[in-house]
This record gives C-alpha cells, sequence and structure tokens, in this order.
C-alpha cells in the first residue's frame, strides 16, 4: 500500500496494478486530470491543497525513494503487536457471504471492513482521524470493494486477488523483484500487487494490520486489508480532517493526482449518498 508499488513520475498517470487486471480502466497521461481540474470542484481542491505540499518530501524525493524509504520506515512506528504474516489456504468451495447490500450502496462485508478499520484505528491512532468512507474510497478504486463483496463470511476473498506480476513486461510498471519469496504473492523471482486492497508483499509485512484480531494477518482477508491500508495511509502522523495531509497520504498509496480526484470523488459520494459525477472520476 507513495503506493505501496514502484511509481511513475508525478507529470504523467498510469494504470493502477489493478487497473490493468481489468477492475478499472487503463491508465492515461496527466492532461486528462488536468483537464478535470479545470472544470470539477473536487478536483481543483485537490490540486489547491498539492500546493501546500511543495516543501515536502513528495516534491524532493524520487518515486523509488519515496517506495524504498518512506513507507518501510513509517511502518517501523507502529505499536501494534507483531503478527504473523500469511496467506491462508482455505476450502475454494466456501460459500460467499450473505450480507445485504448497504445503504451506502458498498458490499456489506466490505462496509463492515471500512468500519472496523475506522474504530480499531481511532483507538490506535487516534490523531489520524481516519473515516472509513476514506478507507471505502481506496477499496473502491483498488478492486471495487473486493469484486463487489466476493468473500466468505470471514471477510476471506472467494478466489485470490493479485494483479499482475511486476517483471516489466507491461508498460507503466517498473522491475519489482521478488521480496517474499512467493509467500504472499504466490510467484517467485517478481512482486505483483496482492489482495483487495493492493499491497506489494514487501510492504504488506511492513504494516502489517490485523483487523478481526485472529493474529494473522492476511492480505486476502478483507478485515485485514482495510486495516492495513489505514495504517499505512496514518503512518508518520498525518491527519487525515486535514484536506492537504489527506491528499498527501492518498499520493502516497499511488502517486497520481487522478487518483487522488478518484478517491475523494468516491469518498464524498459514501459521505452524502450522492454519486460522483464523471468529470469527478478523471481516468488513472
Amino acid at each position: 500500500m507513495g503506493r505501496h508499488r514502484k511509481q511513475q513520475p508525478a507529470t504523467v498517470t498510469r494504470s493502477s496494478v489493478i487497473a490493468l487486471t481489468g477492475l478499472v480502466p487503463a491508465g492515461v497521461v496527466a492532461t486528462n486530470a488536468a483537464a478535470a481540474m479545470a472544470t470539477d470542484p473536487t478536483a481543483a481542491s485537490v490540486s489547491m491543497h498539492m500546493q501546500e505540499l511543495s516543501a515536502g518530501p513528495l516534491q524532493t524525493m524520487t518515486p523509488a525513494a519515496v517506495d524504498v524509504t518512506a513507507m518501510h520506515a513509517m511502518a517501523k512506528q507502529s505499536p501494534e503487536a507483531r503478527v504473523e504474516v500469511k496467506t491462508v489456504a482455505l476450502d475454494p468451495d466456501r460459500a460467499r457471504n450473505d450480507m445485504p447490500v448497504a445503504a451506502s450502496g458498498i458490499p456489506g462485508i466490505a462496509e463492515a471492513a471500512y468500519i472496523n478499520a475506522e474504530q480499531i484505528l481511532a483507538e490506535e491512532s487516534p490523531g489520524c482521524n481516519m473515516p472509513w468512507t476514506m478507507l471505502a474510497g481506496i477499496g473502491r478504486v483498488e478492486s471495487t470493494h473486493m469484486y463487489n463483496g466476493k468473500a466468505d463470511a470471514d471477510g476471506n476473498a472467494l478466489a485470490p486477488v493479485f494483479g499482475p506480476v511486476l517483471d516489466g513486461s507491461l508498460s507503466g510498471n517498473n522491475v519489482i523483484h521478488d521480496s517474499d519469496s512467493g509467500a504472499l504473492d504466490g510467484f517467485s523471482g517478481y512482486d505483483r500487487a496482492v489482495g483487495p486492497m493492493q499491497f506489494l508483499p514487501e510492504t504488506w509485512t511492513a504494516f502489517a494490520g490485523d483487523g478481526n484480531r485472529d493474529g494473522i494477518s492476511d492480505p486476502q482477508n478483507y478485515y485485514d486489508a482495510t486495516l492495513t491500508a489505514g495504517k499505512y495511509l496514518c503512518s508518520g502522523g498525518l491527519d487525515m480532517s486535514d484536506p492537504a495531509q489527506q491528499t498527501r497520504a492518498i499520493l502516497r498509496y499511488n502517486n497520481s493526482m487522478a487518483y487522488v480526484a478518484n478517491v475523494m470523488a468516491w469518498e464524498q459520494s459514501y459521505n452524502t449518498g450522492i454519486a460522483p459525477r464523471p468529470a469527478e472520476l478523471p481516468k488513472i
């Protein structure tokens, strides 16, 4: 979970790893985001907040430096007790959860996971002021809420969620060599993003949230994934009630202004019940 993947320069947007698997449209250059900012208040607000970041590390560090130095160093600051990091092998014929779609329009199992993460973060990182709707915005963009709630009653993905192998064969993705011997992503030689919130294995291990409190941090479990995303976004003492700091946190997840605009538009939608307008969703 800067994006927990290697990033492209901020002047050009790219497909997120999950986009390349077909969950959201493939990438577009930054001119699309700029056009949206010129006509849309949400995107314009994001652009305004970015002006406050001119002295921050995202303006002076290279994308690779942000990925390796900033996010992993901040992960070590977490006070949470160490948990066992692994993906649990489960019966492939498990039944899908029967939770109804929530009033927000989010699958019930997904909304429960977002709210659970908000509650845990309120206790563990009260200064972060993380709203569940922000996590929902991330989840909507990354995997359409675990493929619209395709999880069992415990929040485990019915089928593992993986991004493409990051071996340089796909345009827009950097080469990221194996960091976990395939333990989390099921592939050796190179890494690929894992779970509904799309973390690289190394970053997952660094932040390792245990949302369902079973002693295991599994990227394919929605409760664990949403808490880990929250820990990542909050790390470094960021406060999500400050729009500029919230923007910084989302850019850390994916260094793209179009991505920020999408997450904030969905967050606002879940707060108000009003669907985002097309101009608020520039292509990533």
